[in-house]
Order: structure tokens, then sequence, then C-alpha cells
């Protein structure tokens, strides 16, 4: 068994992925990896680049800490206005990362994320409005769904009683310098925190996306940078760099190690759902392209007792090394984890050949604009008719792409088992209204049929992280969509549609993203969530 150690940090693993991991090692090392990370060199990856930007994410356990002095003022004034209730206006990886600080740290006042899933029953109760404070995070200019909420919220305020200066003292907006959220939300009149425009968004835990909604919400992150500094030293060795070690592990276990046998599956085994996710979009964002990648998963999915041939199972602070599943052990505090699998995604990107700091932006930025064609349009949304119904479940099948049997239910599901190839995946993305809708054991029930992993995720937050991989990776996926009619919903102001229709357009414009490059997709309507959801599970 191999370790990389510094107090409160190990890296351990063992086997075939020890094999293979030290022989990564040893290729880095050679290669100047190591040192070109420690001077920020961007020629890692080829080119002319002079731009040190894309690697700021090592300075932030310092460049933060100039942060929380900025922000100590804003935080006393809320307490003092009574604003305990923080509603956070995110999606990907910046707002897992803020709601794993929360999970982590504890805080002081409640966070709630705000992604466009409809209802907002809760978030526009009239009892919190007189307690709440809004912040809006988001890289590339507001979304869909963040401009949606920003609408929903805003009315709520103004049917409350507050006035236009009061309801814009009520937000703070986190955005790159020069975005198009910048400009608005200073007209506006919102606060504005600015980021580096640079800094590549699924490596921003440590920034301003991570730690200040974390810190509104009355989080003490302080502890978390010096975690965070504390790793960095060791970041810059050529041994006993734990970064590095779990570079090579995930790299080198994708190249195929010794045995020539690529294990580009990862299943992360962690108690913190928001973590996991986040460690998720990381890696699929970081690797997920060129026809490359790692694909990530969370333990939920994949239980069983021959993990396959190319799974490789990583634990996050075991309460002993030999977790079930894992072959990798990854122990430290949450801040000092943050900063060591950036380090690990960047490494193990570059053993693979790909830029990690290449997002996932080109795709985003096709779906949302087709989402939004749809809507401007009016209803209804261009959908077509269904391959056929199964009891209240439309079925959406292309038979360009490919046959998945019917005309009922079972034989599509025995169709999707029978698509998955055998080096290959099946991922489930839930348009509902809440992961709980589905049944707790869909997915367990899903691998077990298959064989395979199963990857699950609710969009469309999923495709700010992970749609790189699915959509530019090894393309060995098999998609199954699901949405269905909304049982509550929540009008837009000043616009034709509800978020409920606003994300159906999202899922109908990921499907028709995904039969664009020929990926093998089914999709499922619930003309009735609760009995469709029952039939659904009854079926696979």
């Amino acid at each position: 068994m191999q370790a990389a150690q510094l107090t409160g940090v190990d890296v351990l693993t063992r086997g075939e992925v020890l094999e293979s991991a030290l022989q990564a090692r040893d290729y880095l090392v050679a290669n100047g990896v190591p040192a070109g990370l420690a001077a920020k060199d961007p020629r890692l990856w080829g080119g002319r680049a002079v731009d040190h930007s894309g690697l700021g994410w090592l300075d932030l356990p310092r460049t933060s800490n100039e942060l929380l002095s900025q922000v100590d003022g804003l935080v006393s004034e809320i307490r003092y206005s009574g604003l305990d209730n923080v509603v956070l206006i995110a999606m990907g990886a910046e707002a897992l990362a803020a709601q794993t600080i929360v999970e982590d740290v504890g805080g002081g006042a409640a966070l709630t994320i705000v992604d466009g899933t409809p209802p907002l029953t809760e978030v526009l109760d009239p009892a919190r409005l007189d307690r709440t404070f809004i912040v809006m995070s988001s890289k590339r200019g507001a979304a869909l769904e963040t401009e949606a909420c920003r609408r929903i919220l805003e009315q709520a305020l103004r049917d409350h009683g507050l006035s236009e200066p009061e309801i814009a003292h009520r937000f703070l907006v986190i955005t790159d310098h020069g975005s198009p959220l910048d400009g608005f939300a200073r007209e506006r009149g919102y606060r504005v925190g600015l980021t580096d425009p640079y800094l590549p968004g699924h490596f921003g835990a440590l920034s301003a996306y991570g730690m200040v909604p974390a810190v509104v919400a009355g989080a003490e992150v302080g502890p978390l940078l010096d975690e965070a500094a504390g790793v960095l030293p060791y970041l810059a060795r050529e041994e006993a760099n734990p970064g590095l070690l779990l570079g090579a592990i995930l790299g080198g276990c994708a190249l195929g190690g010794p045995q020539g046998v690529p294990r580009d599956k990862l299943v992360i085994h962690t108690s913190s759902r928001p973590l996991g996710g986040w460690l998720r979009q990381l890696v699929a964002a970081a690797t997920g392209k060129r026809g490359r990648g790692i694909l990530p998963l969370d333990d939920t999915g994949w239980r069983l007792p021959d993990p396959g041939h190319d799974v490789h199972g990583i634990a996050l602070n075991p309460r002993s090394p030999a977790t079930a599943g894992a072959d990798t052990s990854v122990f430290g505090p949450l801040g000092a984890q943050f900063l060591l699998w950036d380090y690990a995604a960047a490494a193990a990107a570059w053993l693979i050949g790909v830029n990690p700091f290449d997002g996932p932006e080109e795709y985003v930025t096709e779906v949302e604009n087709d989402a939004a064609g749809m809507l401007s349009t009016g209803p209804p949304l261009p959908s077509g008719e269904p391959t056929f119904v199964d009891d209240m479940i439309e079925v959406y099948v292309d038979p360009a792409i490919g046959h998945f049997g019917g005309p009922n239910l079972r034989d599509v599901i025995e169709g999707i088992v029978r698509s998955v190839p055998v080096n290959g995946y099946l991922s489930v993305v839930s348009y509902l209204s809440g992961r709980q809708l589905l049944a707790e054991g869909f997915t367990q029930r899903l691998a077990e049929r298959i064989r395979r992993p199963v990857s699950f995720e609710s969009g469309p937050g999923a495709l700010q992280g992970t749609a790189s991989y699915h959509k530019d990776g090894p393309r060995t996926g098999v998609f199954l969509v699901v949405t269905a009619d909304a049982e509550e919903d929540t009008p837009v102001p000043d616009q034709s549609y509800t978020l409920g229709s606003l994300r159906l357009a999202r899922a109908l414009a990921d499907v028709r993203a995904l039969r664009r490059r020929r990926l093998p997709v089914v999709w499922l309507h619930l003309r009735d969530p609760a009995g469709g959801t029952a039939r659904l599970t009854e079926a696979v």
C-alpha cells in the first residue's frame, strides 16, 4: 500500500491501482509536471499560451483570505438587518461548493439552493421573505433558470411591499469581471462581487463562488483556507506530493496501467452528497473531451459484488482504509480536499492528453439557446408525437439512432439494457421536480439489470459540469431522459412561460443535442409524475 502523507492528509492505494499509479507518477515527474504546475505554466497543455490565469486556483488559499476581509462588513450588515435566510441562485459546481462548505462547517443562517426546479413555495413563503437575502452566482452570466428565479424572487419581494431600492439591497451578485451579468447587476443597483474571468468555474470551490455564499450564510471559512494553505507547499514537490499521487491514480487507471485495461469509471464513496456532486462535476469537466475522459459516479447506482473490470472506487475520509468497493482512500479536511482534487484533476487531464481548463460552455450555450428559442415561440413545445404511450408515460425514441423495442415500456427498458456496450454506461438524467420522485432504488435496479455503471443526475445543473464528458468524451453512453408534467408550477414574471415549461424546454433541448451527436437516447415524459415513477420502477 502506498501513501502520500502530511499532517491530516493521506492518499492510500493498493494492488493494480498502485502499480499503474507509480508508473504514472514517475512519468509526470519525468515530464516536469509538478514543476510546471508550481510555476503556473499553462504551456504544460501545449501551444504558446502565456496566460497564467487558468492556474490561479493555486493562489486561492491566499487571495480568498483577502476576499473574506472585504465581505466582513456586508455580513455584519445582513445580520444586523435580521436577514438570516440566504437563498443562493446558482447551478452546477458553483452551487455545490457553497452547499458543501455550509454542510461541513455549519452556519448561523439557512442556505437554500434555487436552480429553477419548480415549485418555489417554501422560498416564497411571506414569513421567510422578511428575512431573506439573495446571492446570485454565475460565471457565464444569467442562465435561463437563474434569470427566471431572479424575476420570481424580485416580484415576490415587490408584492411583499419592498421598494425597488430595498429589493436591490437584498441582492448580491457574484460574477466575472466584465460578464453580461456584471453590467446588468450594476444597472439594477445590486451589490456586485467580481471574480477573475480566466479562473475555470469548475476549479472555483475556494474562490468567491464557493466561499462568499457560505460566509453570507454564517459559515466560518477561514479554517478551510488554512487547511488548503497547509497542503499547498507539498504540491510543489516531486516526492510526498498527495495531489500528484492522486492525479497519477486517476490518470493511470484511465490509461490502463501495467495490465493495459483502462479503469476509467470512477465511483466516489462519500457521506456528503454535495461534495460528491462537486467532485463528479470537477472530474468530468476537467477530463471529458476529445473522445477521452474519466466518468465519475456516486455510489448509489453501483453497489454490485463485482464492480467490473473498468471501475475504480475512491473513498473520501472512510472510517477504515478498506472501505468496501474502494481501491483508494483519500483522507483530509474539506479545505485540503478541495485543493487536492483540483491539483489531481489537472494532473490526470495532462496524463490523458486534454486541457482540464476547457469547460462545457459550448454545449451549455447550444442547449440554452435552443431552449430559449423554443420558449420564445410560445406553447406548445415542439416535442413531436411520442413513439407510443404506455399507461400515461410518453415514450420518444429516435429510430435513426437506435431501436429500443416497444410498443410497451418493458420492451423499451429491455432495449436500453441490451444497448449499453460492454465498456459503456447508462446515464439517467432527471428533469423531475426533485430527486425524490424517482424511487430510491431506481438506479441500483438498473445497474443490477445492465451489470454496467449507471450515472444519475438532475438537470439542468448537470449540464454545467458533466456535459463535456457525456457529449465530448469516449461516447460510450446510452441516455435515459425523464421529464414530467409539473404538479405545482410558478409563473415567470413578464414572460410567457412558467418554471415547469422552462424545465421541460431545457430537457427537450438536451435530448435534441444528444440526437444531433447521434448518441442513443430515450426520452420518457410522465403525464402523471407519482404514478409514472412507480410504473417506471416496476418496469425496470
